[in-house]
């Protein structure tokens, strides 16, 4: 026995080497994440069959919500302390819009403590962190201009606008530059991404393509939803379309030519990535928020290969984001569907398996 393990593990060795001669840019993704988890435990510690069975196991639910009181995440941000911040809709349709959103973050320890409540009738959507620890986040205030936009926290926490969208916009997913200049707004009703300095101004359309516009027929047209800056370009996912694109940005901060990473994915909503420096994305299909798909959560390789890491087998009800931090998967799940089970997942990422699922 112990010899037959010992050429499994050479054999598993000698895979792992071929594909990382392939596919450089995984191969900088597990030596960065090595480096972060440090003491983690190592992926052969446990039975090797056991753990390389599935890319992600370990899935535990670290905190849930009350989805009558409006407690519907809908977008994540991991902070360096192992914090989370919450994006919460809202409105719900057994609520009857009685219960204002809320940006809320959770301590490793499972404090909560609510930033910001926002008004009845509106949601916030997005949120991102720059590298100061500044907090921005988008509300979705259908009709309103006078509050629909982009919002910051200021150093005593008070929420201000510093940028206004059109009433008929619908302002989502997030993204920051790397030198924390420009943010980026997934409008996912006018099929446009927009541009705003962070000090805040006016926002201006720095894309608009049917690429990114929703469905009209679709029971919630939805078009851009998910938005990360990431290795020189916009990565964006549409949730009608079940595409997820990738949109280099110029040396003169204009947009480059689109290009489809996936396709195939239907109500595909946030994502995140393995490594900064890596292309390997997470990313969440919400079916069950139109009831037009799978719950889902699949990781997509730079080639546009995608595999399934986990369904609603493994407790997932309408997720919406996901986020990583070492080999920690986040999960936030809405919840939409009865008997609404709106929480927080994590799990754990299986960097043997993810190997090897790249290469078959």
């Amino acid at each position: 026995m112990q010899q037959q393990r010992q050429q499994t593990a050479r054999r598993s060795a000698s895979s792992a080497r071929r594909f990382l001669k392939k596919n450089a840019g995984i191969a900088v993704a597990i030596t960065a994440t090595a480096t972060v988890l440090g003491s983690a435990p190592s992926a052969s510690a446990g039975t090797e069959d056991s753990y390389s069975r599935s890319i992600v196991t370990d899935v535990t639910t670290a905190a849930t919500f009350d989805y009558a009181a409006g407690e519907i995440p809908e977008n994540i941000t991991v902070n360096p302390d192992g914090s989370v911040i919450l994006s919460m809709l809202g409105s719900c349709a057994v609520c009857e819009r009685t219960h204002g959103p809320q940006l809320m973050r959770i301590s490793p320890s499972g404090e909560r403590t609510v930033l910001v409540t926002g008004q009845v009738g509106e949601a916030i959507s997005g949120n991102t962190r720059a590298s100061d620890g500044t907090v921005f986040y988008s509300v979705w205030a259908p009709g309103n201009a006078a509050r629909n936009g982009v919002y910051t926290l200021l150093p005593d926490g008070t929420p201000q606008r510093i940028a206004a969208l059109p009433a008929d916009a619908g302002p989502n997913g997030l993204a920051i530059d790397p030198a924390g200049r420009t943010l980026y707004i997934a409008d996912s009703l006018k099929g446009t991404i927009w541009s705003v300095p962070v000090s805040g101004g006016s926002a201006t359309p720095w894309l608009t393509d049917a690429a990114l516009a929703p469905v009209p027929t679709e029971a919630l047209p939805i078009g851009a939803n998910g938005l990360r800056f990431h290795n020189g370009a916009l990565w964006i996912s549409n949730f009608n379309k079940g595409t997820l694109l990738r949109v280099p940005v110029t040396t003169t901060g204009s947009a480059g030519p689109i290009r489809l990473v996936a396709g195939g994915l239907p109500n595909i909503d946030d994502l995140s990535f393995l490594t900064p420096r890596s292309d390997v994305v997470f990313a969440a299909q919400n079916g069950s928020s139109s009831q037009n798909g799978p719950d889902r959560v699949v990781v997509v390789y730079p080639n546009g290969t995608y595999k399934t890491v986990l369904t609603s087998a493994d407790g997932l009800a309408s997720p919406s984001a996901t986020a990583v931090r070492g080999d920690r998967l986040y999960i936030t799940d809405g919840g939409v569907p009865e008997p609404h089970d709106p929480k927080l997942q994590t799990a754990r990422i299986n960097f043997p398996a993810l190997l090897a699922g790249a290469e078959r």
